[in-house]
């Protein structure tokens, strides 16, 4: 039986050794690599060549579905399943558009888990079914014509956005800007409620599906 090579990329240990153990538990599934940000898996994506990656939405560095859409640039016929907390369907659109051909909540249960290995090493899509009815809810949202308006940012603002959307801490934009990392702070703060987000994997959602960065 020929296995299926996976490489894991979330950044706490513990979930990734989790998930790897898991897995391993499978006779077709082996892991061969582990990676604790987006960025580390795209600078080895090309020397592993996994069969599928399993990689988590939220990430330092450079955030999952950034990691996504280098790897697709690198390899178009790669297969990523990304993992998240986020019940979203903001998440699980943006993920499609990218080119994932998987998309699970991390508190699914272990059959889930290795069904979506297998089905997207497979050559399938596999989205975990209580998703299902996001689609179906965006579907029709989209034809009613009620998609969401891009909300007025500053110059500023789209620049830290930018920004923040390519991973970049606090710190490293204030560098890149040359003002405060308190000024940073101010910024993202102004950022979050315009765009009515919570959170910087939010906002770099919102940036990549509205075209504010490519």
């Amino acid at each position: 039986m020929c296995s299926i090579n996976v490489v894991i990329a979330e950044d706490h240990c513990m979930i990734r050794e989790g998930l790897k153990q898991l897995l391993e538990l499978e006779p077709d599934i082996r892991v061969i690599a582990g990676y604790p940000d987006g960025k580390a898996i795209v600078d080895n994506f090309m020397q592993v060549k996994p069969d599928v990656v399993l990689m988590d939405v939220n990430m330092p560095v450079l955030n999952g579905l950034e990691a996504l859409a280098r790897i697709k640039k690198m390899d178009p016929s790669a297969k990523v399943i990304m993992l998240t907390i986020h019940q979203d369907r903001e998440y699980l659109l943006k993920a499609l558009e990218l080119g994932a051909s998987g998309y699970i909540l991390k508190d699914a249960d272990s059959r889930v888990l290795v069904d979506s290995v297998r089905n997207v090493n497979g050559g399938q899509t596999y989205i975990q079914p209580c998703m299902a009815n996001e689609l179906v809810t965006e579907y029709k949202r989209i034809k009613n014509g009620k998609s969401t308006p891009r909300k007025s940012l500053t110059s500023r603002e789209i620049e830290v956005l930018k920004l923040l959307s390519k991973g970049m801490l606090n710190k490293e934009i204030a560098k890149e800007l040359f003002i405060s990392e308190k000024t940073v702070k101010n910024h993202i703060s102004n950022i979050f409620r315009k765009l009515g987000v919570q959170d910087r994997t939010q906002a770099a959602v919102y940036a990549i599906k509205h075209k504010i960065v490519e």
